[in-house]
């Protein structure tokens, strides 16, 4: 599967994603990649209900994927954060 069969979840409404993906599978995508991490993540599980439960009754969570990143300090002399991530494949 391609990058460009990927979501990245943001700080924007939740219904922006979801036409995002309506917008993929439409386009003929089979796989579809929602991704997330920190605070995002339950934007992101909240765009899959939506287009699940509401647009494309058809589509299945093939995959969900969870992790933790480290991110590198803002300043210098800080200490690395652990960010958390999820990833969710859906599928047609």
């Amino acid at each position: 599967m391609s990058e460009s069969n990927s979501v990245l979840i943001g700080k924007k409404p939740v219904m922006n994603y979801v036409l995002a993906c309506i917008t993929l599978f439409h386009g003929g995508a089979k796989e579809v990649n929602i991704k997330a991490r920190g605070r995002a993540i339950s934007r992101a599980v909240d765009v899959v209900e939506v287009v699940r439960r509401r647009f494309l009754p058809d589509v299945k969570i093939k995959k969900v994927g969870i992790g933790t990143e480290t991110v590198a300090p803002r300043e210098e002399g800080g200490t690395p954060t652990n960010v958390s991530t999820i990833e969710i494949t859906l599928e047609r």
